[in-house]
């Protein structure tokens, strides 16, 4: 019998449903053991899937027929809407709390060119954030575009997080950053989250993450990897924090402009990450820049949930993660 998470017990789900796919991966508890969880990988950890599709109309409508039960009051409407409902907010659309072979699971779809955007600039860093930390690729086509995009996203996130670090720190330290980037500013970290999300993400899956971030870090000339020491050190002279500002995706750096340039100076972007660059709060202004895309984002997406998954999935959904909230409070203040 397949172990929970592993990856046979993972294709054998992807299998039922329609195989039009540019990218698909497994994320989450179910996947990777988080610390704070019981020991090993329960049957009882909801499995949690993106789908990325070239044609989301063509998708929906091949898995209204093999998987209509998966859809609330929505597949009354037709995949064409299903489409368009999707689109909104974070550009991706849930089926939650669907029972399957003994399992719960969780699958998001979201087109290809909407993935390619987010992980490019950071429209949303919704799904950009999932994979900024470990997933399990379970299939992805020879999409070069998507290839690029992917790699570009995790050498975004270590820039961002290069801006919010000291002068030295520990290899741990900036997967911890890293990790925080999509949670910052989502209100579900206040409500409905368990407030050690972060770190109990981190704590068990420090070789996973090296394992996406070790040949970027090797690689970038801003940064002294010592990587048998554990620890990273990087230029924060603002000539560096500059660079590393003008690096950013576009959607970060648009928002680190609103929120640095008064109204009617309309001064150019680079005028304004100099101006960032040479600010002792510069990492700070950084997070609230992040904050801002992923607030905005958090919240379309949530309401959306009470379409997509239906007012009794949404409730008992929102119940299960407050239990997993209460959970991780009780275990900081024993």
């Amino acid at each position: 019998m397949a172990l929970p998470g592993s990856a046979v017990q993972l294709r054998r789900i992807l299998a039922h449903f329609p195989q039009e796919l540019s990218l698909a991966f497994a994320y989450g508890s179910g996947v990777f053991r988080q610390a704070g969880a019981a020991a090993g990988l329960s049957a009882n950890d909801m499995l949690d899937f993106v789908f990325a599709v070239d044609d989301s109309v063509t998708w929906h409508m091949m898995n209204l027929l093999k998987n209509k039960s998966h859809y609330s009051f929505l597949k009354f409407l037709g995949p064409k809407q299903i489409s368009n409902i999707q689109n909104y907010g974070a550009g991706i659309y849930y089926n939650t709390l669907v029972p399957f072979h003994g399992r719960m699971i969780k699958y998001g779809v979201i087109g290809t060119k909407f993935l390619i955007e987010d992980l490019l600039h950071w429209k949303t860093l919704y799904v950009a954030g999932r994979l900024q930390k470990p997933v399990k690729i379970l299939t992805q086509n020879e999409n070069g575009k998507l290839q690029a995009a992917l790699v570009s996203n995790l050498k975004s996130a270590v820039t961002a997080a290069f801006l919010m670090l000291p002068e030295s720190f520990c290899e741990e330290d900036l997967y911890m950053q890293i990790a925080g980037l999509s949670y910052s500013g989502d209100f579900r970290m206040i409500i409905g989250e368990d407030g050690l999300k972060v770190q109990n993400i981190v704590k068990l899956n420090v070789p996973h993450f090296q394992k996406l971030y070790a040949n970027i870090l090797q690689d970038c000339p801003q940064v002294v990897y010592k990587h048998q020491l554990g620890r990273l050190e990087i230029d924060k002279s603002p000539e560096g924090q500059f660079t590393q500002l003008m690096a950013l995706p576009r959607t970060l750096q648009q928002k680190l402009t609103a929120l640095v340039d008064p109204p009617g100076k309309n001064r150019d972007v680079e005028e304004i990450l100099l101006q960032v660059a040479h600010d002792p709060d510069c990492g700070l202004v950084v997070r609230q820049g992040i904050s801002g895309i992923v607030r905005s984002s958090s919240l379309v997406q949530s309401a959306k949930t009470i379409l997509t998954a239906g007012l009794k999935k949404s409730m008992t959904y929102s119940m299960r993660k407050m239990y997993k909230m209460t959970k991780g409070w009780l275990r900081k203040t024993s």
